[in-house]
């Protein structure tokens, strides 16, 4: 895959976005041929993979006094000035949770689609193409089943549409995996059943699709599939719960008058994602835990909870979480390593640990895999491909889970976080779009 020219306009040519978890990405493509990545030049180099992430910061002069940022520039201002912003990540995982309201931003308050709007727009803006004159065709990943324990589909939809909306065009949606394998079909020369696993950060998805030879009528049909709300984001809080959270408090315990209780669980939920845990620092939340502390068993572990929060010590620990996952991709040993003048954490921890952190989430995942071969009535063996993309494609555990049921020959991988984009690009080509666009309730 290739990425546009910078002096290239998107006049003629279709839109494919991947709105990510952790990380989002755009393609162009013509009325035929390949796609192309749009670039950003970050402050880190340029690259095709934005990061899902805003910082907000109050500065005098600035419309509602409310400044922002997003992707590589939203962690570049956090990392400058971690105690005057607000730093957020993962806000897609909150689009299907009726819970979720408005995020507080100081003293402002932003619902879901104003914050995918702020997104959109930096998004859209650091594109070394210009963006704005966009083509009526615009194709949008979405996931064959959202975050949470009970996904509201519907409302999900309505804040994408009201996200969106500021494309000012009409927005086809796609299942994401079904965007991948598009993807890996243009690199196909003979008819193949295609199996596609989408690992991103919040949801694990599956699709089944026939792919037929180059020239066909049509060249793909979907088969089959299948997705849960278990993806990276839960593996890295497996690593989250039994590294940093038995420190910050919990299995502990407190006074309740003349008993002595365990911790309710409900106080580390939200440390379960980058998007929870930055709510956290509001008023509401500081005064539980100092009332917490006062009859913890441990104040000491109830003030280092505090002061993750009060410091914004989220988006340092999930680095270190993630530097862990990936040395535990590549080596049977990894250090996860945490300075701050609030909490140390040095710890060594063995692939084996990590696989029997998530062995639960492994077998949930298997079950969807096996659900997706039944919605379209076929066997392992009769899939030809296995397309594993996204970042947690690359856990051995994982592929290990694919090939213990088609055979290692069968896996192929590659261009884990633009695969989806570039597929996406490649479907607003399709004279039979209508036929892919994702159903509510599918």
């Amino acid at each position: 895959m290739s990425t546009v020219p910078a002096a290239e306009t998107v006049a003629g040519r279709f839109v494919g976005i991947d709105f990510g978890t952790t990380n989002s990405v755009i393609a162009l493509s013509g009325a035929a041929g390949d796609a192309d990545l749009v670039s950003f030049a970050a402050p880190d180099g340029p690259g095709s993979v934005f990061r899902s992430a805003l910082c907000f910061w109050q500065e005098e002069g600035v419309r509602g006094g409310l400044a922002h940022e997003a992707g590589p520039w939203a962690i570049a201002e956090f990392l400058e000035y971690p105690q005057g912003s607000r730093f957020l990540q993962s806000f897609k995982s909150v689009a299907a949770n009726a819970t979720f309201d408005q995020a507080n931003l100081f003293e402002k308050r932003m619902k879901f689609e104003e914050l995918g709007q702020v997104f959109l727009t930096h998004l859209m803006d650091h594109a070394d193409i210009a963006l704005r004159d966009l083509p009526e065709r615009i194709v949008v990943g979405r996931p064959v089943r959202y975050v949470g324990s009970r996904p509201d589909e519907a409302l999900a939809r309505t804040r994408y549409d009201a996200m969106f909306a500021m494309l000012g065009r009409s927005v086809h949606y796609v299942y994401e995996p079904v965007g991948a394998a598009f993807s890996f079909a243009s690199r196909l020369s003979d008819p193949a059943t295609l199996l596609v696993a989408d690992f991103g950060g919040g949801t694990s998805d599956f699709s089944i699709v026939k792919v037929e030879a180059p020239g066909a009528a049509r060249r793909c049909v979907p088969l089959g599939s299948a997705g849960i709300g278990i993806a990276g984001d839960r593996f890295d809080y497996r690593i989250m719960d039994h590294l940093v959270l038995p420190l910050l408090g919990k299995g502990g315990t407190y006074r309740s008058f003349d008993k002595v209780l365990e911790i309710p669980p409900g106080h580390f939920a939200d440390f379960g994602d980058w998007s929870r845990l930055a709510l956290m620092r509001n008023r509401k939340t500081l005064d539980q835990l100092a009332k917490l502390k006062h009859g913890a068993t441990d104040p000491a572990a109830i003030d280092r909870m505090i002061a993750v929060v009060e410091h914004e010590l989220g988006f340092g620990l999930y680095e270190a979480v993630g530097k862990l996952k990936r040395a535990l991709s590549g080596d049977e040993h990894g250090a996860f390593r945490f300075h701050s003048d609030e909490l140390t954490i040095d710890a060594e921890v063995s692939r084996t640990e990590f696989e029997r952190w998530i062995a639960p989430d492994l077998h949930r995942i298997g079950e969807t895999v096996d659900d997706a071969l039944a919605r379209s009535g076929l066997r392992p063996d009769q899939i030809d491909h296995v397309f594993l993309t996204g970042g947690s494609s690359l856990i051995p555990a994982v592929r290990a889970l694919f090939e213990q049921r088609f055979g290692e020959s069968k896996i192929a991988t590659g261009n884990e976080l633009t695969s989806i984009a570039h597929g996406l690009a490649l479907i607003g080509q399709s004279p039979d779009l209508a036929e892919w666009v994702a159903t509510d309730g599918a």
